[in-house]
């Protein structure tokens, strides 16, 4: 009997880590570029499909709703993995929707970053680390004008975020466990970033540009004359 149990829940651990994969490659910054009239994101700026290439192609509006419905793939995979395989199937599906995000499969395994996934994530499986990021990566681009910067710093500090604030109990290892692998994918996915960093040749945010460009689109998806 709890043989078929335990065959039934790794079953559903693996859905849950095969939807949250699915989520994880739904192109947000490609459907939200296509919608303003930007046909490839791959083409354009950096080539990346996520936030911070939409913010320099297109403005706050649209980098914004990227924002919002990739951290929304994180939040909505781990709830997912909750209902069906719940802790484990919840750091599961988390982990399976950042690298859906990052790796995915329909594009050549050419995705984000996976920052604003991750944090849809965090969202759900540590609550209170995620305002922590947010104003880590806020106060670094701030002050820097590099969006890698603040990812960069957001990224290492995740794991000791997660170790100050998940409490005492059996399955904390799991947590810090996930928090280690999502920093390691997000220095992977940086690497080209640290490279330029260290060159002195990474890419700063122009906020004069980006105001000019948040001004050339409306709310409707139509570019302003």
């Amino acid at each position: 009997m709890q043989e078929a149990i335990n065959i039934k829940n790794a079953i559903l651990i693996v859905l849950s880590a095969l939807i949250a994969y699915g989520f994880g490659m739904i192109p947000v910054g490609e459907l939200i570029a296509k919608a303003y009239g930007r046909h490839d994101l791959r083409k354009t700026g950096s080539g990346n499909t996520g936030t911070t290439n939409v913010l320099r192609t297109l403005g706050w509006l649209p980098s914004i709703l990227t924002l919002v419905g990739d951290a929304a793939k994180g939040t909505l995979a781990a709830l997912i993995g909750r209902a069906l395989g719940g802790e484990t199937g919840m750091l599961v599906a988390g982990l399976f929707a950042v690298l859906g995000h990052d790796f995915p499969a329909h594009a050549k395994f050419r995705g984000g970053k996976g920052m604003a996934t991750s944090l849809g994530v965090t969202i759900i499986i540590c609550p209170p680390v995620a305002p922590f990021l947010v104003l880590i990566v806020v106060v670094a681009v701030a002050i820097t004008h590099t969006m890698s910067i603040g990812s960069l710093i957001a990224s290492i500090a995740y794991p000791f975020l997660t170790l100050a604030f998940m409490p005492e109990n059996a399955t904390r290892w799991m947590y810090i466990v996930f928090a280690i692998l999502l920093t390691l994918l997000g220095l992977v996915c940086h690497r080209g970033n640290v490279s330029r960093l260290l060159k002195g040749r990474e890419n700063v945010l122009d906020f004069k540009k980006i105001k000019t460009l948040s001004q050339k689109y409306d709310l409707f998806h139509k570019k302003k004359k």
